[in-house]
């Protein structure tokens, strides 16, 4: 690591070694000077470190671009604290070592500044480390919320942990602890479940991606998100307002942000969305009062992608906006492409006593504290040795596991299920059969997601085929068609396609497209017992077309490893409970628990055989 010494006479050099000589031992490493030595305590090295930046260097903190918005000679010259690949922002080749190969190019140019601070890298790592090809894709999280538990999710985020790390990313924009109250918002798959017992028991993920403390070999910083009422705005809009008394916002939305904080969670992300027509990046009563004073955050607070763009309605930010988002106790902008603008506009509303150099400092400390916990300054480049975890065969049996447990059996007509492995004739259907894509929903290798064979796993369909003895036919068709009665089940794995925040909104209809309805009509006219198992990122309007299925089984986005619904399917007893009320009918959204109205399936609810 490169070291900042300022240059002395070497007389008045040697004097001074004397001189500290006789009053001091000598310090237990060769670093020069005391934020660079690893055996004083944080705040000491914090408070070393911060006496020593200009008011650039700590703005530069304060600074989150995208990495294809900035070039390794940007990093050193804008002294940037932190850099983040959007969703689906790779390097060539999309591969764990490509990965390795860019953050530590990153890192070495952030080590080239006067004061040698590390650069801190964040990541969408929502559901495995699912922006790298070939990574585990995990079930989202309304999967995992279907599991009731925590103690797999804690381990979940130990393996996302390992793989993040063997790319040399050390900060994950998870886990997403919104409460998701209307089923049409495009982002409820990013919830555990609708009331707030469910996102808090699984805040254990911010324990399973940081480790008990920080610093550990594979420790990633956490991030809580968005904060707060995200999942809560009116005509579940994303984006939208959410309008509740304060009584309600704080029974509701916010334990899950106070259990991830009693966590230790290292950062926070302020959610894009308004409270009662306030948007919430330029909160400070909610941030800095609530968060920070109230819950006692002591980790650094983030902003969502350009978000303080949004406060004041119009495109683009304004010098009162970045000044208001920094008062209201916003740490880190991520500014992913105007971050000079930023740091010019920022500068100026120091200098002219807009923002006070006060918070600037508070917003320095929290982001070096996290840094130098999380160990940065010793080992700042990638740890190679967990490069080949990547996708290893250990986390995608642990993913297998997550998608078992999260199998929800919802109808079970004369114990169709479980089939028979042995000695059967099964025929499966469905657009969602064969593809890992829509399998593993938004947010995989692109934002929004896509379907086909976007990475490496086992497909719902190769899952039933493995699952299989030599002497079951297993005959595949996306449309069901050939069917006769000389089958003995038919499987229909239909369902939603992927999507992500905003284009994921259902504004009209939330029932099974044209295509999967005439696919389960073709199976159903053979006279053979139709199982249709739904691939979905909420629950769907059904409640019509359910008494023609012999069996329904909610397989939530189960992500790469598709064999664990087919272990549900052939034997293995279900054993997931909904997170989510399922509607009747669209009309009845948005409908939850307690809320009076009669669904067609109440949260909680979960067969098994």
């Amino acid at each position: 690591m490169i070291r900042h010494r300022r240059h002395r006479p070497l007389a008045l050099v040697g004097l001074l070694v004397a001189v500290t000589a006789l009053v001091a031992p000598a310090p237990a490493t060769a670093a020069g000077l005391p934020y660079q030595d690893p055996t004083l305590p944080v705040a000491t090295r914090v408070a070393d470190l911060l006496s020593r930046m200009t008011l650039d260097e700590k703005l530069g903190q304060m600074t989150q671009a995208e990495r294809g918005s900035v070039t390794a000679a940007d990093l050193t010259t804008y002294r940037l604290g932190s850099l983040l690949s959007g969703g689906g922002s790779a390097p060539t080749p999309n591969t764990a070592t490509g990965w390795a190969d860019m953050y530590d190019g990153f890192q070495r140019a952030a080590l080239a500044t006067p004061l040698a601070i590390p650069m801190i890298y964040g990541v969408d790592a929502v559901h495995g480390h699912n922006n790298v090809h070939g990574a585990t894709i995990f079930p989202h999280n309304i999967g995992l919320g279907a599991t009731r538990d925590p103690a797999l999710v804690q381990q979940i985020g130990q393996a996302v942990a390992e793989e993040v790390s063997g790319t040399g990313v050390d900060w994950d924009f998870a886990p997403c602890l919104c409460v998701a109250r209307n089923d049409r918002w495009g982002r409820t798959y990013e919830s555990f479940g609708e009331t707030p017992d469910l996102p808090s028991s699984m805040s254990t993920l911010v324990t399973g991606l940081q480790g008990s403390t920080l610093g550990g070999p594979t420790s990633v910083l956490a991030t809580a998100k968005h904060y707060v009422g995200d999942g809560g705005t009116t005509g579940g809009v994303d984006q939208g307002d959410t309008r509740l008394s304060e009584a309600d916002l704080r029974a509701v939305h916010l334990p899950p942000f106070q259990a991830a904080v009693q966590r230790g969670v290292g950062s926070v992300m302020i959610s894009y969305s308004s409270w009662n027509g306030v948007k919430m990046h330029g909160n400070q009563y909610l941030i800095t009062t609530v968060l920070k004073g109230e819950l006692g955050f002591s980790g650094f607070v983030v902003s969502d992608w350009n978000g303080i763009d949004q406060i004041d309605g119009a495109a683009g930010f304004t010098a009162a906006e970045v000044t208001a988002a920094i008062n209201a106790g916003i740490d880190m902008v991520m500014v992913p492409t105007a971050w000079k603008t930023f740091l010019s506009t920022l500068r100026a509303e120091v200098q002219n006593g807009h923002v006070p150099l006060s918070r600037i400092d508070d917003a320095n400390r929290r982001i070096l504290t996290k840094k130098f916990e999380l160990g940065l300054f010793e080992r700042p480049y990638t740890d190679r040795s967990w490069t080949p975890t990547v996708g290893n065969a250990a986390h995608r049996a642990l993913a297998r596991q997550a998608v078992r447990e999260s199998q929800v059996l919802l109808k079970n007509s004369g114990g169709v299920l479980p089939l028979a492995r042995d000695n059967n004739k099964i025929l499966v259907a469905g657009k969602n059969a064969d593809n890992i894509g829509n399998s593993s929903g938004g947010w995989t290798i692109s934002w929004q997601g896509s379907s086909g064979a976007i990475t490496p796993g086992t497909t719902i369909l190769q899952g039933i085929r493995a699952a299989v003895g030599p002497t079951t036919t297993v005959t595949y068709n996306q449309r069901g068609t050939g069917i006769d009665r000389s089958y003995r089940a038919a499987i229909a794995v239909v369902g939603e396609t992927p999507y992500a925040e905003g284009q994921g909104d259902r504004t009209g209809s939330m029932s099974l497209d044209r295509d999967d309805l005439r696919t389960i009509s073709t199976l159903r006219n053979a006279g053979v017992p139709v199982i249709v198992v739904l691939v979905s990122g909420r629950p769907l309007d059904i409640a019509t077309e359910l008494p023609r299925w012999d069996a329904l089984l909610a397989s939530w986005l189960p992500g790469t490893e598709g064999a664990g619904v087919a272990d549900v399917l052939f034997g293995a007893a279900p054993t997931g409970k909904l997170p989510m009320t399922w509607m009747n009918s669209v009309s009845q959204q948005p409908i939850n628990a307690g809320d009076g109205q009669l669904p067609l399936f109440p949260q909680g609810f979960g067969l098994t055989y």
